[in-house]
């Protein structure tokens, strides 16, 4: 009979880990005994996550040449496995519709949908291979419900539950679950990245929505928290813990 204390900890890779959700759920799920690896894109970033215990990796997601690298060196540590990915890195780009650019829109894609969408690819023969596996998308309420002027992350999130849900009837019978987490407004820097793409993309003055944008950017800049209706970053991690760890996870959460 085998040793238990020889039997390898379950692996994770997760993504966004900077802070909030990302921050919680590699904490929380190494608590639980994952061998976590987190993920951020600044080195700065990385040092402190090291510095806290963590196996820290750099992750740019709209280069393919960066999302190779990081899934190479967490197989070069497990021997080739890769019990489960929390898709979790997002930011947010506010603007009315018809202020986003091409350019705008594109890089929200990028980085919300095509990058997940390609390191979820990567990681799937791997899970074939070993015979099952848990792919976890962190999506949001903003991805079946749109809200005025959060046009391109309504898009990226109603996309990744489309992706997500198709991706999940062509994986039936292989072992690899795939499930989604939906949360509304958690306590992280999201609003804070949120106004920082707003002020360097959004033309407000020349916008015919320019005076609504006044009238919400100190909600946008992060002087209004969202009061009772925002949680903490933990709420997220509870339904994590049972998307990765329940025999029979759900497809949303």
């Amino acid at each position: 009979m085998p040793d238990p204390s020889e039997t390898p900890a379950r692996s994770v890779l997760v993504t966004g880990c900077s802070s909030g959700i990302g921050h919680a759920a590699a904490h929380g799920l190494a608590r639980r005994g994952w061998r976590v690896f987190a993920t951020a894109r600044h080195e700065a970033d990385l040092a402190r996550l090291r510095h806290e215990g963590l196996t820290a990796l750099p992750l740019e997601l709209n280069d393919s040449a960066s999302i190779n690298a990081c899934v190479k060196a967490v197989l070069a540590e497990t021997g080739g496995r890769l019990d489960a990915l929390f898709n979790n890195a997002a930011y947010g780009q506010p603007g009315a519709v018809e202020d986003l650019s091409r350019e705008v829109l594109r890089a929200q894609l990028e980085t919300n949908l095509l990058g997940t969408h390609e390191l979820t690819c990567r990681v799937l023969p791997v899970m074939r291979r070993q015979g099952g596996g848990r792919i976890v998308q962190n999506s949001s309420v903003l991805g079946f419900a749109a809200l005025p002027y959060r046009g391109a992350y309504v898009c990226s999130k109603f996309a990744l539950e489309g992706l997500s849900d198709t991706l999940r009837l062509e994986l039936a019978g292989t072992g690899i679950h795939v499930s989604l987490i939906e949360p509304g407004p958690i306590a992280s820097r999201f609003r804070e990245n949120a106004y920082r793409a707003f002020k360097a993309h959004i033309d407000v003055a020349g916008s015919a929505h320019a005076d609504t944008y006044r009238a919400v950017e100190a909600r946008l800049a992060g002087r209004d928290d969202g009061g009772r209706f925002t949680l903490g970053p933990e709420a997220v991690v509870d339904r994590l813990v049972h998307a990765l760890e329940s025999p029979r996870p759900r497809a949303r959460y």
